[in-house]
């Protein structure tokens, strides 16, 4: 099991117990408003966290005081490997928004990936209408690279018609990375 510590996080793989914080999260319809819909069930989420678990590409984001999973981050590897490009992306639990825990989980990640995977530079997509989301995407350093129209199909009318969205594009480079404080742990 890999984890990162923050100075209030723990970023990690995620466990298949996990399932009960990754559903109340994913259960807020403003979360879920620029993504894919959720299967919340108890099965569903259960399934979730049992494949997620089983990789290093969404990492749960725990608050060290309580144990509580208060979101996650996705990070993983684009094609083609040799670009050292890695994608991020993450869902965080409206309860907790508006304390830096966003902030410092994805700091963590790109520390990981720049100090340790020798990432060359990670890329974050997301809705213009999702200030929050690219609020934080600044706030880590990451620069608007450029605005995809109507590139992206996640959700489709009541006939089954497409809904087109625009999307902004972020990066940060190797070199333009400066280093947060946290601690990285590998554990078997």
């Amino acid at each position: 099991m890999k984890r990162i510590e923050t100075d209030r996080l723990i970023v990690r793989n995620f466990k298949p117990e996990d399932w009960k914080d990754l559903q109340e999260y994913v259960s807020y319809e403003e979360v879920i408003k620029y993504e894919e819909d959720w299967d919340t069930s108890d099965e569903g989420c259960k399934s979730y966290t049992k494949f997620f678990s089983k990789g290093d590409t969404f990492w749960a984001v725990e608050l060290k005081d309580s144990k509580k999973v208060i979101g996650h981050v996705y990070f993983n590897r684009a094609k083609p490997e040799r670009f050292l490009t890695w994608d991020l992306g993450y869902i965080f639990n409206p309860l907790f928004y508006g304390k830096g825990y966003a902030t410092e989980g994805c700091n963590a990640i790109l520390q990981y990936g720049f100090e340790k995977l020798g990432m060359h530079r990670a890329v974050a997509k997301c809705n213009p209408d999702n200030i929050t989301s690219w609020r934080l995407l600044e706030r880590i350093s990451m620069r608007k690279e450029g605005l995809c129209k109507k590139a992206v199909t996640i959700k489709t009318t009541e006939t089954g018609q497409p809904i087109w969205w625009d999307e902004y594009i972020y990066s940060i480079l190797s070199e333009e990375w400066k280093r947060f404080e946290c601690k990285y742990i590998e554990q078997i």
